[in-house]
This record gives C-alpha cells, structure tokens and sequence, in this order.
C-alpha cells in the first residue's frame, strides 16, 4: 500500500526548492522509490522548469486537413494537462524520469501513478532509447494512455551537423509514436513539437520533421490495419503552434481541405465533449468491444445469455466463452453483475438487465442502471467507463430517448460526484441515426453547461470553492511504496533542508565515476560563491561543499547528489550489459516479503533482537541472471560450499545490489584494515562493528544476508586490489578472497556472492 507525507517548505527551504526545482523529484526517486510533487512552488529562476507552470489555454483549433485513409490532422493551440484525445504524447528523457517541462506538467497533473509506471518500466528495460514510445496508463490526466516517447536531445547551441545527424532519429520517433496509436487501436492522440523545448531542437525543422513524418506514415501504409480518426499537432505556445500551421501550409498546400477547415473553428470537431463538474462525457464512434476503459457496459436478457443481443455477442465473441462461464455464476448487485474481462481491453464489465420498452417503468429501470454503473465505477474506483447506446437494439426503445436518459443519468451522478471520471458514449459507426441522436443531446449538454468555460475545469475537483483561489501552503508531497521509504526520503530531505548549513559533506565511491562532463559542473559551481573540495580517505571518495550562503551551498550540494544519480543509472546500465553477455537468463529481479510467521523470519529475528534491533521488514531477492553467473563462479573456483554472511549498507543500494549484485562501492567497511575489496561479516553482530558510520543516527539499519564463496582464503593487509599469490605457486595462481579472522572476509569479485534477503530494521 502506497503512504504519502507532506513536507512543508518555508524560508530558505522554500528558496531552496526554488532554485533547485523539480531535480529533486529525480533525486528522491532514484534514492528512495519514493515520488515528489510540489505545492505553491513558484520555479522563478530556472526557465526550464518555469515551463511547467503554464497558463490554463483555451482549445483553439488554427487548421484541419485531410490525409491518407481518412485520417485528419488538425493544429491547436491548447494545454496538454487538459486535452481531449484517446492518448498524449509525453517528450520524456530514457530514464522517464519526468521532473521538467511538459514531462513533469503530465506527471503533475496525472498524479504519482504516472512515474511509479514508468519507473516499472525502466526496472524492466534500464531505459527507453531515443526514437523509440511505450505506453502507460494516463493517470488522472483525460486520456486512456499516455505515449512516452524519447526524441534527440542537442546541444544548447547544435551545430549544422548534429541536427543532420539528429533529423532521421525525430523522424523514427514521430513513427514510433505512431505505431503505438495502431498497436493500441487509439482513435486519436495529441503530439506536441517533440524535443524543441529542453532537447534544443530547433523549432522550425521539427515543425517540418513531424508533419511531414506523419504524412508520409499513412501514405505508405497498408489498407489494412486500424488508422485513427485524429492526429492532433498541440502546443501551447504562440511560437510552436504558428510553426506547425506553417509546416502543414506548406507541406500538405495540395490537400484543398486546408484551406476550407480554417474557417470552421473548433465548434466543428468530431468528437463533441462535455464537462459536467469532474466527469468528463465524450461522445464517439466506435465498437464497443474495442473500448479501453476500465470498464465497459454490457446490456443482458433476464437468463444471462450473452448471446442474446448484438452488443452482449459481440463482446462474448472477442472476451471468449469464459465470460459467459462466468456470468452465470456470478452474484447479482442491483441490476448489475460485474465480471472479469477475460479477453476484453478493459478491468471490468458491468452487465446490466433492462426490460423491454413496453414494460412498467422501463425507462426508470434504464435511468437507474446507468446511474448505478456509474455509482459502482466511482466506488472501486475507476477513471472511465463506456456505455454502448443501450435498450436502442431488440429492447426497442427510441433512439432520442435513450440519449436523453443516458444522458440526464450521466448528468444526475456527474453533479453530485466529488470523484474525477470519464464517462464515453460509445455509438456503432455504422448507426448514424443513434450518433445523430446522441450528438443533439450533447450539443443540449454542452450549452447547458457552458463546456469552455475555464471555471468547469475539473483539475480542482472543487468548483465554486473560494479556498480553491488562495495559493496552497507550500510543501513537497511524498508518496512512496511504503512507510520506511517515506520516511527515509524525508530524513534525507531534513539533512539538506531543515537546517541549511554552510557545510554539505556527501560521501559516495561513485564520486569516484565522475567524468570530464561532472567536473567541468563542479567547476561550475565553485565559480558560484561555494568552494567545492573533494578527497579520499580509509577507501571513501567524499566531496565538501562549503560557501558563505548556506542556500547556495545547499543547492549545490543537492546538484552533486543530482550527478551521483545519473552517474549511478549508468553505471548499472554497463553492469546489467555484462550479466546480459555471462548469462542467458533475462537480466531482471524480484524482492518478495518474507511472511514474519514464516520460519526464515522467526530464525533471523531472534539475532537481531539481540542487537536492540527489531526486524520490520524481510524481502527474498530472486534474480536468475546473478545467480548462473554465481554459479558458474562457483564451478570456476571449485567452491562446493557458501557461507552465510551480512553486509550492511545504506538504503539507496538496495535495489542496486538486488538487481546487478555486490559492488564496492555501495559499502566501503569503517576500517579497510584487509585490502580494498569487497567486505563481508559473519555475523549481524560483526556487521555492526565494520559499519560503524550512521548508525547512531539513523532510524532503520538495511543488511543484505549473501551467499559467499569465500574459497582459499588468507590474512588481508591494507592496500590490497586483489588477493594475493598462493606461496610456493606459480605467481598468477591467486587465494579466491582474504580475511580477517572468522568473521570477516573479503572478495574482490562481485560474482562471488549473491544477495539473498535484505533485512530493514529498526532499533527497540
């Protein structure tokens, strides 16, 4: 279960985050697995982030032309956090790590679900490559999906040559984003000029690049397959939208729908919306069972069989035969059974029971049950739902009447929801009497309820509340998977912004992986009033910044730690590369919670009780790729037995040390009293001595229990890289580790141990 906390911000913390801005978020998520939003922070100084606070724009269309099977492509002027299409293209970077520009807008917006996602996705993948997408859930924002996509990043001022270079690499972007509109069947999606912004690419050629890539797309593509309705080209600046009405000007000037289009304004697109407090009603064409929401709504006969009406067949079709198993089992809530989705594109499927027309009180009976859908959606809860026209079919109902009542149920449970939806009408495209219809009673809606008027914005969920227009306290708001993650993010928040100091220390042994691009930053930085000292001592790189402004340091020292990040990501994208080529196993892991019943918990709790430390949480690593390479190293050294041993480490190496094993890095021993290698103890006890720093001050102690091939050891010494020659022997045949006594050995291979369980606990 995900917990959140709030941090409140004021005086130099808040100038603090200020000037620091969103980088933070990449620094939480990357230590912590935790997810960082702000409130009432204003990112004055950096116009990177400035970006992200844009101003509400109302949808403006600028031009429509028509394209290749059908496909219409129009230009807006509007703001993306609030855009109706099927999917938004979001201008991400390969890490998604969404913390400037649009990508934090998007990820603002939508709400924690966003990056969660898309960190699942790089834990999978390492990274997203430039010109390729993939797709997410879209979070709170009002699409299905949102379409990551990774253009080329430039220079701040590219020469001729690296925007060649980098023309062919937004082209296969543009495409990719267009693949996954057909692989999801999205009937439309909204792209904004890709890599413009923060990638530097200048403005007018990727104007051009993007539509002339999506021209080109459907010109060549097969009459088969599925090609959406609308290819939507929305920015919400005056610069970036003129560019793109001039590139469709002169791109597709042959297309005389052009001309024609620009004069029909916004009033005339397809798909007519409506906002009714914070439910969103779309109007569309389409087949029911296709529909991405996360639920659809099926109309039944009073004996459950699916096969009874074409709406119910045709979902059965293409659910499969296990939903009709499954119906006919299941309880009935109400005039409603809800069922899995078996084949389906969507979580759930509500199958409603109406009468015939003829029957007494039938049209309450339809009222109610789409209200009662709703009802349901909004309680489990679900973003969106689809009806298909119901009761216009065997039920024989009018088809004006039906729209009415659907409608004016959507419209009762829209004014009296507090929970943001969207609710779609979902009309066969060949029923153009039904759509005709339903398109009456939305434009009704839509002058009902003033849809374009900015105080019907659903982003508040509060409308009419005079609070609303007070600026909110401001904080940074913490969510995370669980308690000791949230609370490890705001101790490490506190060290930098509780209390700023003149002073920053930060110890990592990745400071040691800086390269000429670091350097030439730090260099940066010492030019800014702060002094920046960096050492290495008793096997610890350790980096001091210090400096008369204690905000100015604590801003650089919150940089240093932004370039740790980074350099950290990539150094376990080389490591994942190397098991890629030792192992054939997919390079992936798992930490699964070990019950604290189980009998594994109760043997090692007892142990560290011991030590005034309880055991709050113990997590099994299963990775398949470290352990054939531990195995093979086991071959390789003819080790028939492992020892059990610990290593205690901070908490932002958990994940590192499960997903690409042990490093020397992660856990330099207090005294390197035996070489320069990797420590392990034999027990939690002598793993507290050899870790000494921290842990006075820390609330919760991380252990990492291994599996070690410790092989023929002998007495380390200080300085040792590697172990030394056996005595007598030929010089080049090596001890496998060294030592110090019983209870403490070293490696000078990663592969030789393999992380079992990681072990949170906390002192008693």
């Amino acid at each position: 279960m995900a917990s959140k906390l709030d941090f409140p911000l004021h005086g130099s913390s808040l100038n603090i985050v200020k000037q620091f801005g969103p980088g933070l978020s990449d620094i939480i998520q990357s230590k912590f697995g935790c997810m960082a939003t702000f409130d009432g922070v204003n990112f004055e100084r950096d116009q990177s982030i400035s970006q992200q606070k844009r101003p509400t724009v109302a949808p403006e269309k600028r031009l429509e032309v028509k394209l290749h099977r059908g496909v219409r492509l129009s230009v807006w002027k509007a703001d993306l956090t609030d855009f109706q299409a099927d999917a938004v293209v979001n201008a991400a970077n390969s890490f998604l790590q969404h913390c400037g520009g649009l990508a934090l807008a998007l990820s603002t917006a939508g709400g924690p679900q966003i990056q969660k996602d898309s960190n699942d996705y790089i834990k999978r993948n390492i990274e997203l490559k430039t010109g390729h997408a993939t797709v997410t859930a879209a979070g709170n924002l009002p699409y299905q999906k949102i379409i990551h996509a990774v253009g080329p990043q430039l220079s701040p001022s590219p020469s001729t040559y690296d925007v060649h270079r980098a023309e062919p690499l937004l082209e296969k972007t543009i495409r990719s984003i267009l693949d996954k509109v057909r692989e999801h069947r999205l009937s439309s999606v909204a792209i904004p000029a890709i890599s413009s912004g923060l990638f530097y690419f200048p403005l007018p050629l990727c104007a051009d690049v993007i539509v002339k890539t999506v021209k080109g797309y459907y010109e060549n593509s097969p009459r088969q397959g599925h090609f959406p309705q609308e290819i939507f080209l929305v920015n919400h600046d005056e610069p970036s939208v003129k560019e793109m009405e001039r590139a469709c000007n002169h791109t597709l000037m042959s297309y005389s729908q052009a001309a024609a289009s620009k004069s029909k304004g916004a009033a005339e697109t397809s798909t007519p919306t409506v906002k009714i407090g914070n439910v969103h009603l779309i109007l569309k064409k389409g087949k029911i069972e296709q529909q991405q929401t996360d639920v659809i709504v099926n109309t039944v006969s009073s004996d459950r069989n699916l096969r009874g009406g074409q709406i119910s067949t045709a979902l059965l079709e293409k659910a499969g035969y296990g939903m009709q198993k499954e119906i006919n089992n299941t309880h009935q809530s109400g005039n409603i059974i809800i069922t899995s989705p078996h084949n389906l594109e969507c979580k759930e499927v509500y199958h409603t029971f109406c009468p015939d027309k003829d029957a007494h009180g039938a049209q309450q009976i339809l009222s109610d049950s789409v209200y009662q859908c709703l009802r349901m959606a909004a309680a489990h809860p679900h973003k969106s739902i689809a009806f298909p026209a119901i009761g216009t079919g065997g039920l024989r109902f009018n088809k004006r009447e039906v729209a009415w009542i659907m409608s004016s149920a959507v419209t009762a449970f829209a004014q009296q929801s507090t929970h943001r939806m969207e609710v779609q009408f979902v009309i066969y495209p060949s029923d153009k009497d039904t759509f005709q219809a339903f398109e009456e009673q939305m434009r009704s809606l839509q002058h009902q309820f003033k849809a374009s008027d900015p105080s019907l914005s659903y982003a508040s969920g509060h409308e009419g509340d005079v609070r609303e227009k007070r600026p909110p306290t401001p904080k940074i708001s913490l969510t995370g998977p669980s308690d000791v993650a949230i609370r490890e993010a705001e101790r490490w928040l506190s060290s930098f912004l509780s209390k700023p100091s003149d002073t920053v220390i930060i110890s990592n042994n990745f400071i040691q992986y800086f390269g000429e691009a670091e350097y030439q930053q730090l260099s940066r930085l010492n030019k800014r009033g702060v002094s920046i000292k960096e050492c290495f001592e008793n096997s610890r790189a350790t980096i001091i910044v210090h400096g008369d402004s204690a905000e100015d340091v604590v801003v650089a020292g919150l940089k240093v730690e932004a370039m740790l990040c980074k350099v950290q990501r990539e150094f376990v994208a080389e490591e994942e590369g190397t098991l890629r080529l030792m192992s054939t196993e997919n390079v992936s892991f798992e930490r699964k919670t070990v019950d604290s019943k189980s009998l594994e918990f109760s043997d090692r709790s007892s142990a560290f009780r011991n030590l005034g430390l309880q055991i709050v949480k113990m997590e099994k690593v299963e990775n398949l790729a470290l352990r054939m390479v531990f195995d093979l190293k086991k071959k390789q050294l003819g080790c028939s037995t492992t020892r059990k041993m610990f290593q205690r480490i901070p908490p932002h190496f958990c994940e590192m040390v499960s997903h690409i094993g042990f490093h020397a890095e992660y856990a330099p021993p207090h005294d390197p009293a035996y070489g320069e290698g990797i420590y392990f103890a034999g027990t939690a006890k002598k793993a507290m001595e050899v870790w000494k720093e921290g842990g006075e001050k820390e609330e919760y102690l991380y252990f990492v229990e291994a599996e070690v091939l410790t092989g023929n050891s002998t007495r380390g010494k200080p300085g040792l890289i590697l172990p030394p020659p056996k005595t007598g022997t030929d010089p080049q045949i090596l001890y496998d580790s060294v030592d110090g006594g019983a209870d403490i050995s070293v490696i000078f291979s990663g592969y030789q141990a393999l992380p079992s369980y990681i072990i949170t606990c906390k002192k008693i």
